[in-house]
């Protein structure tokens, strides 16, 4: 097999902003807008703060051994690269293809979340019943939509990633903004009384939100993906990769506390877009459509962000003969993964079928492909620190193997959330069923990769 690292087509084209906008709208997304009742109810105001505090910390430390490998082996395929130096194609292939998991549950979800909102946004969007699955009826034009928004989303990635770019930061300007007025708004018209209780269920409730906590960081990750696509100095893209998770930490803890100050444990319980329906109480009904738009936007900026991660490990992957050869092929004229963007986009596709309830068995699924690719990140971060101590580290992570040894220790604290006995263990058969079958992909691709 070959190895990983030489440098390819593709074009420096992203600078500071870019790549700050394209991580920090990866993590942020659509969830807050969906999600933020279920943080909650779960673990109290305090407790779902703590959540993200803790699991965001986890996953600082983990995005520090991401930020000096991504200075000293800045080439497309992050994860691939640098597990493949340290470890060998063997736990390369797992790493990487444990990545893309991550990637594409994200990307599957935000194809269930955009039909999600639209229909909020849009009466009547519901048309020609399907089938019923977890209690939820799938209806033709639901799916359409999330069909229709995974051919956009594909098309504008394999257009080029300077384009996904510039829409990825207008966006997240917008985002932040109307996230600012909320924040405000909640602080002036809110009520600290609503914030009771400020734990429920304790330990157990955290648990059941630390466990979504990966999934919903997924996306600083992108930025070792691209590496070959920023034009920056390499200790820069270290510290773009920190900065971008230090904002998402912030910004989840303060919505959760916005939606806290307004909302008491009743309105929660029948609120079904909460953090817009809270917006709607500070500023009318306008406000709460606002934010439902802005969720909107969240879902193009992670939609983009996570495309351009897959589709670089993907490409990375079939480069070091790990996929099909055809899947590590540039766009002639876009220099873009295009192969690798289209298997992306179509995985994307499935999921509208499965209506709504898909969007927690993706997140409980997604986020453990996520945390294996993170465990096997700090141990290359630890073996090349043995093995290549001489290799130039633009960007050091502080307290060195002692950051690689926690970075480890937490990713395999974060997989245990995930097995049986936890907790938060993911449910037979929809989420250990998703699970089964990525891997049976991954076999199915590897078994290919000399034939094509």
């Amino acid at each position: 097999m070959k190895q990983s690292g030489q440098k390819s087509g593709f074009l420096r084209v992203l600078g500071r902003r870019d790549v700050i906008a394209l991580a920090f709208g990866a993590m942020i997304g659509w969830s807050w807008v969906v999600l933020t009742g279920t943080w909650i109810s779960s673990a109290g105001t305090l407790g779902a703060i703590l959540a993200f505090l803790i699991g965001g910390g986890a996953i600082a430390i983990v995005g520090l051994t991401y930020a000096e490998l991504a200075s000293a082996l800045p080439y497309a395929g992050g994860e691939h690269v640098y597990s493949q130096r340290a470890l060998g194609n063997t736990a390369s292939f797992i790493c990487t293809w444990a990545i893309i998991f991550g990637y594409t549950s994200v990307i599957a979800f935000e194809a269930v979340a955009l039909p999600t909102v639209l229909s909020s946004l849009v009466p009547g969007l519901d048309r020609g019943y399907l089938w019923t699955i977890a209690g939820w009826d799938v209806y033709l034009t639901w799916v359409l939509v999330g069909v229709a928004g995974a051919v956009l989303m594909t098309t504008l990635n394999i257009v080029g990633v300077k384009t996904v770019a510039i829409v990825q930061t207008t966006v997240v300007t917008l985002i932040l903004v109307v996230g600012a007025l909320f924040i405000g708004g909640s602080g002036v018209t809110g009520n600290v009384e609503n914030l009771q209780p400020l734990f429920k269920d304790g330990v157990n409730g955290i648990t059941l939100v630390l466990v979504m906590v990966p999934f919903m960081f997924v996306g600083f990750d992108i930025i070792p993906q691209a590496a070959e696509e920023i034009d920056l100095p390499f200790r820069d893209i270290g510290t773009a990769l920190v900065i971008s998770i230090v904002m998402a930490i912030a910004w989840y803890s303060l919505i959760i506390l916005g939606v806290g100050l307004l909302m008491n444990g009743e309105s929660l319980s029948q609120a079904d877009l909460v953090t817009a329906e809270a917006n709607a109480l500070i500023y009318g009904e306008i406000g709460g459509t606002i934010l439902l738009l802005t969720g909107l936007a969240g879902i193009l900026t992670t939609w983009n962000a996570l495309i351009v991660g897959a589709s670089r490990a993907i490409y990375a992957l079939a480069q070091a003969d790990m996929l099909p050869g055809f899947l590590g092929r540039l766009h002639p004229t876009h220099h873009t993964p295009v192969n690798a963007i289209l298997l992306a986009g179509i995985l994307s596709l499935i999921s509208p079928f499965f209506g709504r309830p898909a969007l927690v068995w993706l997140v409980d699924a997604g986020g453990l492909g996520i945390v294996v690719a993170y465990t096997l990140v700090a141990w290359s971060f630890l073996a090349l620190r043995n093995k290549e101590p001489d290799l130039e580290r633009p960007y050091r992570a502080p307290f060195g193997k002692v950051t690689g040894y926690t970075a480890l220790l937490l990713s395999l604290g974060l997989i245990f959330l995930y097995l049986p006995g936890s907790p938060a263990a993911l449910i037979w058969p929809q989420e250990w069923g998703i699970v089964l079958f990525w891997i049976a992909i991954g076999g199915l691709l590897f078994s290919m990769r000399t034939k094509f």
